[in-house]
């Protein structure tokens, strides 16, 4: 695997070390050696797939607060997604910046998300599936999330929204959740 961090500390995009041959070819998609030696938490408590029905299908920006906060590695399999990420810790050079990267079942990249990151996606494609590997279980008691659209983060979605929650569409935004004070 090559671990490449991105402007955010602490989040790495994961590409694939490929070995072709005739058949086709092999990769590793998890090693905890490998995560450990990059300073990543490498504890796999859940695996989720999500399916996206449509193109412009928009999930997030979700993540749950300590002692249940979450590492994800996320990947798209099939399609392909608009992959968002917040850094939400105080602490943090990087706190409140947000990255974003495409992954597709074509480039097989994916996305190490540190925890208290909110996280959320944009599907790209019609049919698009995703595979999450989560560090902690779900807790809906520690969780929390942003607006996708909150004029703060001012993030550029590439499509139009036309699928989301109602509990998606109706998170607080960030001066709301600041004044609350449930970052």
């Amino acid at each position: 695997m090559l671990f490449k961090e991105t402007e955010l500390q602490g989040a790495f995009v994961v590409e694939l070390e490929e070995k072709h041959d005739h058949r086709g070819f092999f990769a590793r998609t998890f090693c905890a050696k490998e995560f450990e030696q990059h300073g990543l938490k490498p504890v796999v408590a859940q695996c989720n797939l999500s399916y996206n029905y449509k193109k412009g299908t928009l999930r997030g920006m979700h993540y749950q607060l300590a002692p249940a906060a979450e590492t994800k590695l996320v990947r798209c399999t099939k399609g392909g997604i608009y992959d968002v990420i917040i850094d939400m810790r105080p602490e943090s050079p990087t706190f409140l910046q947000h990255f974003g990267v495409e992954l597709t079942g074509d480039n097989r990249r994916a996305l190490y998300v540190p925890e208290m990151f909110a996280h959320g996606y944009q599907a790209l494609t019609d049919d698009a599936e995703v595979i999450y590997q989560v560090g902690e279980f779900y807790t809906p008691g520690y969780e929390r999330g942003l607006r996708y659209n909150d004029p703060f983060f001012n993030i550029q979605w590439p499509t139009e929204v036309t699928e989301i929650s109602e509990k998606d569409m109706n998170w607080p935004l960030l001066r709301a959740t600041v004044v609350g004070g449930t970052v």
